[in-house]
């Protein structure tokens, strides 16, 4: 029996492989430019956060994850708040294109 999840199920999505699923955390990342310096200029933050990504399952985690990742890099804060509406779309992709066997 296969069990996908709720999302994707209701928006019809087929389930995502790794490559694909990898880019669209890469183009969420990237996208969110948190400190508006431009896309493309977050490769090692990115990295690191998709690997906190693949370890973590809960967004307060991952959130305290990139804030860190990102205050390392940048030598400034961001607003957890931010870090944590970032790690909620990451997550609902990471959640929406897996199912189970």
């Amino acid at each position: 029996m296969i069990e996908c999840s709720l999302a994707n199920r209701n928006k019809g999505w087929q389930r995502m492989n790794s490559q694909e699923m990898n880019l669209e955390f890469i183009r969420l990342l990237n996208e969110w430019d948190p400190f508006s310096i431009g896309e493309g200029n977050y490769e090692t933050e990115i990295v690191d956060s998709l690997q906190a990504l693949y370890d973590l399952d809960s967004e307060e985690e991952l959130a305290n994850a990139i804030q860190a990742i990102y205050e390392f890099s940048f030598e400034e804060v961001l607003p957890l708040e931010n870090c944590l509406a970032i790690s909620n779309k990451l997550m609902y992709v990471k959640r929406s294109s897996s199912c189970s066997f």
